[in-house]
């Protein structure tokens, strides 16, 4: 690569002070475009890497930045303070920011330059040769598994899974450090039987101890009315804290069943 400094990519948001991505406080920074369509995205800005306009309270704005790695430096050297005495430091986030694999590879080599920790968060619907050139740069993955079905993982996402789980394969082989999430949506993976064999996935891949269920929530709903777009689950509410407590249950058993056991929580 020429000078990653000078590599431009486009962002919609940065996020300061976050304590839910990644360990310590984090600087999270979203990139726009996505090769997924999940029904339930509360970033619906992010999934179309051009610009848009997107109307909040009677304002529209223009969501999408174009910025280079110098740039955006200048904003994350500003917590340079928090990252250092929390163990924290900066995450990618998105959209995919697989989907822009250069700048987010320059993004992760200027921040190693700083001593900043490293994270992204991803679905891994990706080429392996993208992969392979990011994971090097990155010290924690946070990785998506939504569904085990094929079919139904279509349905809700617009892809199919094979691609992700074979990823996830890898990036267990290969990574620093790799962290199953799912995003728990009901009607689409929030059954025992679902749950359960996510988490013998989760269980085969090595390395990989921590398990982390993610209920749906309904923020960013408003985002679709501003994009004029129709959200398609407002007839869904989110999983009590009972039925979360279940799927915990049903994780940590079927975990309990093979030869190392998961560290499963509710939450990021």
């Amino acid at each position: 690569m020429a000078n990653y400094y000078d590599r431009v990519g486009r962002i919609f948001d940065i996020q300061r002070f976050s304590i839910h991505d990644g360990p310590g406080i984090r600087t999270i920074v979203f990139l726009k475009g996505c090769y997924l369509r999940c029904r339930w995205c509360c970033n619906p800005e992010s999934q179309e890497y051009k610009f848009q306009e997107m109307t909040m309270n009677g304002t529209t704005k223009t969501v999408g930045q174009d910025i280079s790695v110098r740039d955006l430096m200048e904003e994350l050297v500003k917590d340079e303070v928090y990252y250092r005495r929390s163990g924290g430091g900066i995450t990618l986030s998105g959209g995919e920011a697989m989907a822009q694999p250069e700048f987010a590879e320059a993004i992760f080599r200027a921040c190693h330059d700083r001593g900043f920790n490293t994270a992204i968060e991803t679905t891994a619907f990706a080429e392996r040769d993208v992969v392979a050139r990011l994971i090097p740069h990155i010290d924690h993955v946070m990785m998506d598994i939504k569904h085990m079905d094929s079919a139904k993982h279509k349905a809700y996402t617009g892809q199919p899974n094979e691609k992700i789980l074979d990823n996830a394969r890898w990036i267990a082989e290969n990574a620093h450090h790799l962290v199953i999430r799912v995003p728990v949506i009901p009607g689409f993976n929030d059954t025992p039987e679902e749950i359960a064999a996510i988490a013998r996935f989760a269980e085969s891949l090595p390395n990989v101890h921590e398990l982390h269920l993610l209920p749906y929530h309904r923020l960013g709903t408003d985002k679709y009315t501003g994009l004029g777009r129709e959200y398609t689950l407002s007839h869904l509410t989110p999983p009590t804290a009972a039925h979360m407590k279940m799927l915990k249950e049903t994780a940590e058993r079927e975990s309990q069943k093979l030869t190392c056991h998961l560290r499963v929580q509710i939450g990021g």
